[in-house]
């Protein structure tokens, strides 16, 4: 089978200005900092960015290259607001879609299997039905005639995920407690790249932890990428924890000096 791996400037070489991409992770939990940082030293902008957002979305907001945001929230977890994201809504340079959670999960799934839309009873009777006045509801043809959100597919161009481990033909290993969305991103996308702590061979998958951890399959993976400290300075738990210092450091400094020293070394030390 063929060998996906490349790396992180391979991968978003293929990316264009004007595309839909998702970036897994939570928060300011496994982003693909990685990739993000590698995205950042190119010069794409316009981008549609569907995020359960941290960091990502604050760095790539403050560089001016989000169109338009689609998000159920932007946080850095132990920092609750994102000031980076913050700032670009007050000053009103970038659209934002936002969903709940269930919503989001549901318009990943849809998009997934290659559906328009999903019905979903999260939204009814909130205030998400008023900011987004495109959203449709649909009526169950059997006898019930429940009321649902029709939510439409969150279909992407192209996704980015971090893992803990992953083979050469783009099986991806999550070791931590939560898998969060990233397997729903990377079958929602045309095409998916795969950042990852260690490749390891296939059979090696199997030795660290049970099969229910291979969230991520190959048939959805276009490229990987080893990326040793790869989520920094977010969380890839069990491999490391979120660091602290440097994000409070990224909360708290202007975007360009931080940036001068973030993009050229992937931390400010």
């Amino acid at each position: 089978m063929a060998d996906k791996t490349m790396t992180a400037e391979a991968a978003v070489s293929r990316l264009t200005s004007g595309m839909t991409l998702g970036i897994g992770g939570w928060g300011s939990r496994r982003k693909p900092m990685a990739l993000v940082r590698a995205l950042l030293r190119t010069e794409i902008t316009d981008l549609t960015i569907v995020s359960c957002g941290g960091p990502d979305v604050g760095m790539l907001a403050a560089a001016g290259r989000i169109h338009r945001l689609v998000a159920p929230f932007v946080t850095l977890d132990s920092i609750p607001l994102e000031p980076h994201y913050r700032a670009a809504r007050e000053q009103g340079t970038l659209q934002l879609t936002e969903y709940d959670e269930a919503m989001f999960l549901w318009g990943l799934r849809a998009a997934a299997h290659r559906l328009p839309f999903l019905p979903v009873r999260s939204g009814l009777g909130s205030d998400v039905m008023r900011v987004n006045p495109g959203l449709r509801t649909v009526t169950s043809p059997y006898d019930d005639a429940e009321t649902f959100v029709a939510m439409p597919a969150l279909r992407l161009d192209a996704a980015l995920v971090h893992v803990n481990r992953a083979d050469r033909r783009g099986n991806g290993q999550c070791l931590g407690p939560d898998p969060y969305f990233d397997d729903l991103f990377c079958e929602a996308a045309d095409t998916a790249y795969v950042s990852c702590e260690r490749i390891v061979d296939t059979a090696e998958l199997t030795k660290e932890a049970a099969p229910q951890t291979l969230l991520v399959q190959r048939h959805t993976v276009t490229g990987v990428i080893e990326a040793p400290n790869g989520a920094h300075f977010t969380s890839c738990a069990p491999d490391y924890g979120r660091d602290e210092s440097v994000q409070r450091e990224y909360a708290t400094t202007p975007w360009p000096q931080f940036a001068e020293h973030y993009l050229r070394n992937g931390s400010t030390a």
